[in-house]
């Protein structure tokens, strides 16, 4: 016999615990997670252009925006409806009301607005009041009203109303702020397309495109989209020049406008001797 018993022999393997093959029928059950599920209808949406180059020759550029409705079940009833928006960055702004003072107007009481848009666009398959309902206009800010954002500070006057009207009145003058109903194609509940028309004098910034998707107005889905709007070429040199080096600009315009004026009064002595 050897003199170890256990040679040649597999060590044994420590027993570790009992796993029961099946649940125990006695245990509680535990409550199962809720899958979240999406929208029944769902945005995919494009823009044309999601880069807007602005140069000497610039004169406004039209972004077309276009898409379709996702669906895993069939067309719900009611009408469906697209709002489309386009916002500029926001800035904060004064709005001055002026009164005439000793034969000459000047400014008096003032309103500051925290934060509002240079541009801004709403394009919509229907009149904006008949498809969107005011809490959820509330709560996406859409409608024009909702577009200021809040006022910096207390407001110095009274009633702040008739300096907000003026503002949104103005901007939509000058074609800064629009309110496009019908604008908005939308074919057989699925597809849909509109052209929106972005003036010459835009800012810089990060613009942001949002599509919403109405029922009974209320919105059941929205999708956002940046456009990216630069300066480039000599636009952008000279607007660089003027904030990093404000000096080299003034002595550059100044020389310009001294080269401008000698070579006009040339050009009219020349006129005058012939």
């Amino acid at each position: 016999m050897p003199a170890d018993p256990q040679a040649g022999l597999i060590p044994p393997v420590p027993q570790g615990p009992d796993w029961p093959l099946f649940p125990d029928p006695g245990a509680p059950r535990q409550p199962v997670e809720a899958v979240p599920v999406g929208p029944e209808e769902q945005v995919v949406a494009g823009l044309s252009n999601s880069a807007v180059a602005i140069t000497t020759s610039f004169d406004g550029s039209d972004i077309l925006i276009y898409g379709a409705v996702r669906r895993e079940t069939p067309i719900p009833e009611g009408p469906l409806d697209v709002i489309v928006t386009i916002e500029a960055p926001s800035q904060p702004l004064t709005i001055w009301q002026k009164a005439r003072r000793f034969g000459i107007w000047v400014n008096t009481d003032r309103v500051d607005i925290g934060a509002a848009p240079s541009f801004y666009a709403v394009a919509t398959t229907r009149p904006l009041d008949q498809i969107l309902a005011p809490d959820w206009d509330n709560r996406y800010r859409i409608s024009l009203p909702l577009v200021l954002r809040a006022f910096a500070g207390a407001p110095e006057v009274a009633d702040t109303r008739p300096y907000t009207e003026a503002l949104l009145r103005l901007r939509q003058q000058d074609g800064h702020y629009r309110v496009e109903e019908g604008a908005v194609t939308l074919v057989q509940d699925t597809l849909f397309r509109t052209d929106i028309r972005l003036p010459a004098n835009l800012l810089e910034g990060d613009y942001r495109a949002r599509i919403f998707l109405l029922r009974e107005g209320a919105v059941i889905d929205a999708y956002a989209a940046a456009i990216e709007v630069r300066k480039v070429g000599l636009e952008r040199w000279l607007y660089r020049l003027a904030f990093d080096q404000p000096l080299l600009y003034g002595l550059m315009s100044l020389a310009v406008a001294v080269i401008a004026g000698w070579g006009a009064s040339a050009a009219f002595r020349k006129l005058r001797r012939a």
